[in-house]
């Protein structure tokens, strides 16, 4: 198949949304009573998620990331089944006809970190200190999941995403249309999502901070095919979401790279696993002008984009 036609057929855009505001989030005390799975919003997380669902349709509809206005779009959506993520995706739903909504799929592999069954406050109050001290990835909440647990999933889930949007299965009978697709999710699910999707390492993953209740994140196609969170959202914000600047000059070098290009200069995809390598005029006995304009790697590997 062509490379223009595999750009044609992917998404625009893929937009990670948090669920609004919970009972839990507005007082810790629920877990304890309520199973995490049926907490649902509070009427301040019923209005936040409104105005999320206008928000993506506007960005949708104006083009967004400097892209031309769109009369042609639809949204398909992806959910976790907890109930605040449902709820957000109903109270979403009203921006929207049904002739724009491709179709919904309840997914179990974005559901929220498990923590445990209910959670007595004051023990979890010290498991998360400890997480602090331990790691935020790697630690383990007794009976429940690390974040290593859900990167794997997560993971999982990612693949199912690429085959259904290369076997067409999601965009069948809209081919020509702008396809963008929404996954409703948690901050943890959204930002192992990025972290698998971009390659970041763990380190890189311990500085990014949760998205607020029904905040986004638009992954959005450049004009060579890559995606890059750069195409919508300004350097600032980037940076307000914990991203380092070698992280935001990637995202800015995907904005415009061709699908498939390798970013050699990322340090993490080579050079910061390594001591300084031996200079060329040392191992060879000369010096190769062009030297340090190549690639800390190589630049004929795999796609970045998964």
């Amino acid at each position: 198949m062509a490379e223009e036609e595999i750009v044609r057929r992917l998404p625009r855009r893929i937009i990670l949304v948090r669920h609004g505001e919970s009972q839990g989030n507005l007082d810790n005390s629920t877990y304890t009573h309520v199973p995490d799975h049926q907490i649902g919003l509070t009427a301040q997380g019923m209005k936040q998620a409104e105005e999320c669902g206008r928000n993506i349709r506007e960005i949708i509809e104006s083009g967004g990331g400097g892209s031309s206005p769109s009369t042609d779009w639809r949204v398909y959506f992806y959910v976790s089944p907890y109930q605040r993520t449902l709820s957000t995706l109903r109270e979403m739903g009203r921006a929207f006809e049904r002739e724009h909504i491709i179709g919904v799929r309840e997914e179990v592999r974005i559901r929220e970190q498990d923590f445990g069954n209910f959670q007595e406050e004051e023990r979890m109050k010290n498991r998360k200190e400890t997480r602090e001290l331990f790691g935020r990835f790697f630690y383990r909440f007794p009976e429940g999941e690390s974040a290593a647990d859900v990167f794997d999933r997560v993971t999982s889930f990612l693949e199912s995403l690429w085959r259904d949007i290369h076997m067409k299965r999601i965009n069948r009978d809209h081919g020509s249309c702008d396809l963008n697709l929404v996954i409703v999710s948690h901050g943890l699910a959204s930002r192992v999502f990025l972290m698998k999707w971009f390659k970041w390492t763990v380190q890189q993953f311990e500085l990014l901070k949760n998205p607020r209740n029904c905040e986004i994140r638009v992954m959005q196609l450049g004009p060579g095919g890559e995606y890059s969170l750069a195409v919508h959202h300004s350097k600032e914000e980037l940076e307000e979401w914990g991203l380092t600047s070698e992280m935001i000059a990637d995202q800015e070098w995907r904005a415009k790279a061709n699908r498939g290009q390798w970013n050699g200069r990322c340090p993490w995809f080579c050079s910061a696993f390594f001591d300084p390598f031996p200079s060329h005029e040392k191992d060879h006995g000369h010096h190769d002008v062009n030297e340090e304009n190549k690639p800390t790697c190589p630049d004929n590997g795999p796609s970045s984009s998964t």
